[in-house]
């Protein structure tokens, strides 16, 4: 999960923000230690060649120096963020190769749901897209926020019960990513991590026909057992009944999971107030 290894645009364009980041701001804090090792020195108590000036009070030449530079590292800051923010846009169309792929993620307690409603397959705790192709993702969560973030590709984004988010996406090399949840959530967070299989285009609809031969069948009601509270440590298939399954989902047609259950009363409120959740 190396984010200066990105495996497409996305995650190349923010790989490239965060370098710039780094080298504008080591343009204020490199000069800023060399002067304060530099000053150190020449004022020490054994050189005779420094003034002292205990009535030193102002100096148009050093106030220029220390407020224009640190200005131009925040302007220079703020553009690359300004424009890195815009052009990032999740929403913003990622153009590829061949058909986009349609992707609804559903964050469960403690899993990750994957539906491709346009196959009519779903997926837990694996995702598997074709190289060079453009992922269109809706996402949402089935009780507690969440955060839906695969570090090679790019843009983290939030998942929220009753809402859609759309993240559009690339993947340009065929391999094996990480993909991980980034906001806590409970007893089972740390091991709320998704496995990203990048193929071929060739051989994506293969892949697509094998996992529409499972014998499990994801419907409302095997999603009820499914969004139960727990660590998956399987990667199971299921054939999709109903297409509409997602917006049943982000509709709360289906009602929400209740999110992590405090088991002690440190986390309670006290003073006689009711739990928000």
């Amino acid at each position: 999960m190396n984010l200066l290894d990105p495996q497409g645009p996305v995650a190349a364009a923010n790989s490239t923000i965060l370098v710039d980041s780094v080298f504008i701001m080591l343009v204020i804090v490199v000069p800023t230690i060399f002067a304060i090792l530099g000053f150190a020195f020449w004022f020490r108590a054994s050189n005779s060649k420094a003034r002292y000036r205990p009535d030193f009070v102002y100096s148009g030449r050093v106030e220029m120096v220390v407020w224009a530079i640190p200005a131009l590292t925040v302007i220079l800051l703020g553009g690359v963020a300004w424009i890195g923010s815009h052009q990032l846009d999740p929403a913003a169309p990622v153009p590829g190769t061949g058909s986009p792929v349609r992707i609804q993620a559903v964050s469960l307690d403690w899993k990750w749901l994957f539906i491709y409603p346009d196959q009519r397959i779903a997926t837990v705790n694996t995702l598997t897209v074709p190289a060079g192709a453009e992922l269109n993702f809706q996402l949402t969560s089935s009780s507690v926020m969440n955060t839906f973030f695969i570090p090679q590709l790019g843009s983290m984004i939030y998942t929220m019960n009753g809402m859609v988010t759309k993240l559009n996406l690339r993947a340009d090399n065929e391999g094996k990513l990480k993909g991980l949840s980034a906001h806590f959530s409970g007893d089972g967070f740390p091991d709320m991590m998704f496995d990203v299989n990048v193929v071929s285009p060739l051989a994506f609809p293969d892949w697509v026909a094998a996992t529409a031969k499972s014998d499990a069948v994801l419907n409302e009601d095997s999603y009820r057992k499914l969004m139960q509270q727990g660590i998956e440590k399987g990667r199971p298939t299921y054939r999709l009944e109903d297409p509409r399954l997602f917006d049943l989902i982000a509709n709360q047609h289906i009602p929400p999971g209740p999110g992590p259950e405090l088991i002690s009363d440190a986390g309670r409120p006290h003073s006689g107030g009711h739990d928000a959740r």
